[in-house]
């Protein structure tokens, strides 16, 4: 059984001072005599009070001082994965400024999601990419908390930070595709269900995650302005956003009667897994197979990795100043395509 909590009021009665004087003390000690102060916190070490409770008081002040980062992620992608981390660091850069503290909220996909916003002391949320037709976001919009959402969807009343996916693939597609003859992609996950499936760009069907869906779209226009029909280019769609499911991938890929010799990967640890199966396979990059990837990461340039590069550091911070009210909606973050040895000139 539990033990009760000790009350201010309790405090106040033993140090023989009034409640005011008592609250004065831990909240306003420059209003309080060096005397009253004194026998107050020694009633209050006699009565094992630590102090008032931070949640009725962030309650009276109508205001907790942190953000809820809404993860659609299981909780160790944020620490493990690289572009994840460097998202979060963005975030944490101006929580740091303003005195705000930061409370990861990962979202799996169980019944406990919704109640898990609810019940989230924070002032704010933001909300790592997720799919058209996640639940939290209903939920994220019932609180009436300022939010914002990384990368989309876009949510009417709610704010968006993001990168032109679709213009950014076309351009990171068209170098991938050039001089191809056997284009491939390699995709996050189409929806909720992570369902990893090899197939053609015509047979993708419902696709709900937006960065997936407008990337995609503009690898389609990068491959029919290359000379390609979409049904014709194979599309490996991954669970997971890792490099060692992107390696076993492609391996199978590479090992098949019509090897592709170029693959667009959707992010830079996807590509390292593919640059790991070529190397296994003794495919020579870019001669045999060229390679791409997304974000700029460490490993892009360790791997000589053209990639579209773009700083979700930046992006963290600013949807963080939006969070707080104190930032214009960006709905075009910076993007760049940086070309290294990996593909074709």
């Amino acid at each position: 059984m539990g033990t009760k909590r000790v009350t201010l009021a309790q405090v106040a009665e033993l140090a023989g001072v009034s409640v005011m004087t008592a609250s004065y003390t831990y909240n306003r000690p420059e209003r309080v005599s060096d005397h009253a102060r004194a026998k107050v916190l020694a009633a209050a070490d006699t009565l094992g009070y630590a102090g008032p409770d931070p949640s009725a008081r962030s309650l009276r002040r109508g205001s907790t001082r942190t953000l809820g980062v809404v993860m659609g992620e299981h909780l160790s992608y944020a620490f493990d994965d690289p572009e994840a981390v460097s998202f979060l660091a963005g975030i944490a850069d101006v929580c740091a400024e303003q005195g705000y503290g930061m409370t990861l909220l990962p979202i799996t996909g169980a019944a406990d999601d919704v109640p898990r916003i609810h019940n989230a002391a924070v002032d704010g949320f933001i909300v790592w990419t997720t799919s058209d037709d996640d639940p939290v976001l209903t939920a994220v919009q019932a609180t009436k908390r300022p939010a914002v959402i990384h990368s989309g969807p876009a949510v009417r009343g709610l704010e968006l930070v993001s990168i032109d996916n679709r213009a950014a693939a076309s351009a990171i597609g068209a170098v991938a595709f050039a001089g191809a003859r056997r284009p491939a992609i390699l995709s996050f996950p189409l929806s909720r269900a992570r369902i990893s499936t090899l197939t053609e760009g015509g047979n993708l069907g419902e696709i709900t995650f937006p960065v997936t869906r407008d990337r995609l779209e503009g690898y389609r226009r990068a491959a029919e302005e290359a000379g390609f029909g979409w049904h014709e280019v194979v599309v490996a769609v991954c669970a997971r956003n890792e490099a060692a499911e992107a390696e076993q991938v492609a391996a199978t890929l590479l090992a098949s009667a019509r090897p592709p010799d170029a693959i667009a990967a959707m992010s830079d640890q996807q590509a390292a897994g593919v640059i790991r199966a070529a190397r296994a396979a003794g495919v020579a990059i870019p001669d045999d197979l060229a390679v791409t990837g997304w974000d700029d990461a460490a490993v892009a340039e360790q791997l000589g990795l053209t990639t579209v590069a773009q700083s979700l550091r930046e992006q963290g911070a600013a949807c963080a100043h939006v969070a707080l009210g104190q930032g214009r909606t960006v709905r075009t973050a910076a993007w760049s395509v940086v070309r290294r040895g990996s593909t074709r000139r």
